[in-house]
This record gives C-alpha cells, sequence and structure tokens, in this order.
C-alpha cells in the first residue's frame, strides 16, 4: 500500500477588518523595587524623631516627681533633734572599737613585760610603726602579700620588739585595715591561720584557741635544728578584733611554753 504523506493544514491569520483600525498596547512599566519599603522607613523614622520631640516637650513641661525615701520608714533620724536632755550619751572609748583605733594605734600595743627590754636590733620598726612593705618582707612570698594587703586596703601597722636574756626575742605587730574593708583584718588572720597545721610552712599542729577570742589561736613550733647551730624555737599567736588582726612571734635558742605565748596573746587581746 503506497505511503501518502498527511496533509497539514497552515493556521489561518485573522483578517483585519478594513474599517477598524490595528491597535497596539505597549507592555505597562513595572515599578522599581525597592521605591516602596524605602518610602515606608523614611516615614517610619520621621515618626519616631517627632514622638521622641514632642514626648520630650511633655516631658520637660511636668513638675519634677520627688523620689522614693532610700532609707525604711521607722528607721531613718527623727524629723527634729531630740531635746538636749533626752540625747543619749555617747559610747564611752572603752565600748566604742572605732574611737579606740581611729586614735594612736600605738596605744594599744600591750606594754612591756617586765623583764623584757627594747629590741633596737629590729630595724623595721621605727617609733612604734613598721611599713607595710617591711611586713610583707616577713613572709615566704612578699610580693605576693604586699599586693594582697593593698586589695583588702590595709592601713598601717603597729609594731613593738623585745628582747630578754641572750636569745628569746618578741615582735607584736597590730595590722589595721580600713573600716569599709570589714573584712580585712579576719580575712587576713584566717589566711595565717590556715596553712599553721603545715609542717613545712606551719607549725605543724592546729594550736589552741585564745580565751576570749572567736577564732584566735597560738601555736608552738617543732624547733629547728641544723648541724652546727643552736637549735630555734618559735611560738605565735595570730587573732582579729573589729579592723585589728594581731599577730605575736617568740623565738628561742631553749623551748617556749604554751603559757609564754598564751599570756602575751590573752593580754594584747585584752587591750584591743
Amino acid at each position: 500500500m503506497p505511503l501518502v504523506a498527511a496533509s497539514v493544514e497552515e493556521p489561518q491569520l485573522p483578517q483585519s477588518q478594513p474599517d477598524q483600525p490595528l491597535v497596539v498596547v505597549a507592555p505597562a512599566k513595572r515599578r522599581p523595587r525597592g521605591r516602596t519599603t524605602l518610602i515606608i522607613a523614611a516615614a517610619a523614622v520621621l515618626g519616631i524623631a517627632a514622638g521622641t520631640a514632642v514626648g520630650y516637650g511633655v516631658q520637660a513641661e511636668r513638675a519634677p516627681t520627688p523620689l522614693t525615701a532610700l532609707s525604711q520608714p521607722g528607721l531613718g533620724y527623727p524629723a527634729k533633734a531630740l531635746p538636749a536632755d533626752q540625747v543619749p550619751d555617747p559610747l564611752p572609748a572603752s565600748q566604742d572599737r572605732q574611737v579606740r583605733t581611729d586614735g594612736d594605734l600605738r596605744k594599744l600595743l600591750i606594754p612591756k613585760p617586765a623583764g623584757w627590754s627594747e629590741n633596737k636590733d629590729e630595724l623595721f620598726v621605727q617609733d612604734g610603726w613598721m611599713g607595710v612593705q617591711n611586713y610583707a618582707l616577713d613572709f615566704e612570698d612578699e610580693g605576693y602579700m604586699f599586693g594582697r594587703l593593698l586589695e583588702n586596703d590595709i592601713r598601717r601597722v603597729a609594731a613593738a620588739a623585745w628582747k630578754k636574756g641572750a636569745h628569746r626575742t618578741a615582735n607584736v605587730w597590730l595590722v589595721q585595715f580600713r573600716s569599709g574593708a570589714t573584712t580585712g583584718a579576719a580575712d587576713h588572720a584566717a589566711d595565717q591561720r590556715a596553712y599553721m597545721p603545715d609542717e613545712k610552712h606551719g607549725a605543724g599542729n592546729e594550736g589552741d584557741a585564745i580565751k576570749g577570742s572567736l577564732e584566735g589561736r597560738y601555736y608552738v613550733y617543732k624547733a629547728q635544728e641544723e648541724a652546727g647551730y643552736l637549735p630555734l624555737y618559735r611560738a605565735r599567736a595570730v587573732f582579729e578584733r573589729g579592723d585589728v588582726m594581731a599577730e605575736i612571734n617568740m623565738f628561742d635558742t631553749e623551748p617556749i611554753s604554751k603559757k609564754d605565748i598564751r599570756t602575751l596573746a590573752e593580754r594584747q587581746l585584752e587591750r584591743l
């Protein structure tokens, strides 16, 4: 059967009518992207600025509002001063610790015990005072201790140095911190007591409590012996009262009894 090619009809274009003109429609222009967003953002900024200006104007015209009292009701001083016959008497110096320690701190050092004399070989003690840097030299890491004392807001150090017989010496230090640093003396005393049980750096024992002190303790060290030298004995007391940390050290080539260091510590605590 012969193959017959199928005919394809061409599409017929619509015929324009002679009485109807051909209309050509131009494509619509697209609005540039982002213009609307920019207009909205500008309006928002202008609105915020205008609102802020109006707010400042309104606030400026208002009468100032007094702040709430910082103190609680009933805890402040009376609005009027008390009559002279009702004003309470000030605390005596024996009860007002700040009055006692704000004066000459050297007066709070215990007097030289009987049988003792001033140790003029102690160069760091001058007229009852010791410099903070000289006090820090007594510690193994003097640089760290000096910085630590400054951080705790140390104020001053009153000191006394005595000697008795051929080899016994004693040092008494009153290390005072500023009144704003309420824990300066307590922290310093606690740091010193913390390593005392250690045999290498401390006394190697827990020590004994000082009567009348909350945390104060006194310690008797084991003798340090080295060939060719006399043995070295040491005792130490550490305690605090208010903004003052007190430390007493005794050295001798003969044994130091607990009573010797305890007596000095109790007397110094009582004087504080």
